[in-house]
């Protein structure tokens, strides 16, 4: 077992362990210093001290430099003050460049040594000659880093169809991989429009109860199926994953149709609802 710390540097994202400075106490929420691979950062205790296993760590562990000052949370707090005319600079550049690009989020390394800022593009851009700009109006160390639409999102948040924060800005700390098969297991509309979120990629959301439906769903007839009831032959017309019912259709023999719910383990079926091979996966950004 080894101590370790959790670690987040902004909401909703991704947590990292960092060994603690002995003789330190963390709280929640405390800030910190610690170092990364790209220098000094910011950041938060996202749970206090505690033993995990040691292949849960990946060695070497970063440490915790220090608990933040005062001088150091005015320092951040400058440099967030900082990040709106930044991007106003930015983003008058690039269209002084007529460059493609959509400028998304600016960020100050904590020890002054350089800015990224974050973009996207439908297309590869050469943004050298931006670089060489905002070096010399800024004084600094220019980095640029393209994004995709998911990330975009993740930087900029919003409210999601379902009228909570997009789950990527709030409380999701990675991307999940997400398949238009997921959406079919759960007996969703396949319009675009419905299972998309506002980066235009299937919502992330789709992942969160698939276990439980993939499970469920191998209990249950296929749609548009034949199946043996208590009162005869019938055709399958919905299934009720929550309730474990199945809804179907019954010849009156007057040329209509009656319709009846049955709970699931009251029809006989044969079971064969195998995975679609040809159904791929939504590629991840």
């Amino acid at each position: 077992m080894i101590k370790v710390v959790g670690i987040k540097f902004k909401n909703g994202g991704k947590l990292y362990y960092f060994s603690p400075k002995s003789g330190d106490v963390y709280t929640r929420n405390m800030a910190v210093v610690v170092e990364t691979s790209r220098g000094l950062e910011y950041a938060w205790v996202a749970y206090p001290e505690k033993e995990v296993p040691d292949d849960e760590v990946v060695q070497p562990l970063k440490p915790i430099i220090r608990i933040a000052t005062q001088k150091d949370t005015e320092f951040y707090e400058s440099c967030q003050a900082k990040k709106p005319q930044a991007m106003q600079i930015c983003k008058e550049k690039i269209l002084a460049h007529g460059l493609e690009m959509k400028l998304v989020d600016c960020e100050y390394a904590f020890d002054g040594s350089k800015i990224v800022f974050f973009f996207t593009s439908a297309n590869r851009v050469d943004f050298r000659e931006l670089v060489k700009d905002l070096a010399s109006t800024f004084h600094n160390r220019i980095e640029l880093r393209q994004v995709g639409t998911r990330d975009e999102t993740k930087y900029l948040g919003g409210i999601a169809p379902c009228g909570r924060i997009c789950c990527c800005a709030g409380n999701m700390p990675e991307f999940k991989k997400v398949s238009v098969k997921m959406a079919k297991t759960q007996g969703l509309s396949l319009n675009p429009g419905k299972i998309s979120g506002l980066c235009g990629r299937l919502m992330c959301c789709l992942s969160y109860e698939n276990d439980y439906y993939a499970e469920v769903n191998k209990k249950m007839p296929k749609v548009g199926s034949e199946v043996q009831t208590p009162e005869g032959r019938a055709i399958v017309v919905t299934n009720n994953m929550l309730k474990l019912e199945v809804k179907v259709k019954m010849d009156d023999h007057n040329g209509g149709w009656i319709y009846k719910d049955y709970p699931v383990d009251f029809i006989r079926f044969k079971k064969n609802n195998q995975p679609d091979k040809n159904e791929e996966e939504e590629d991840e950004e």
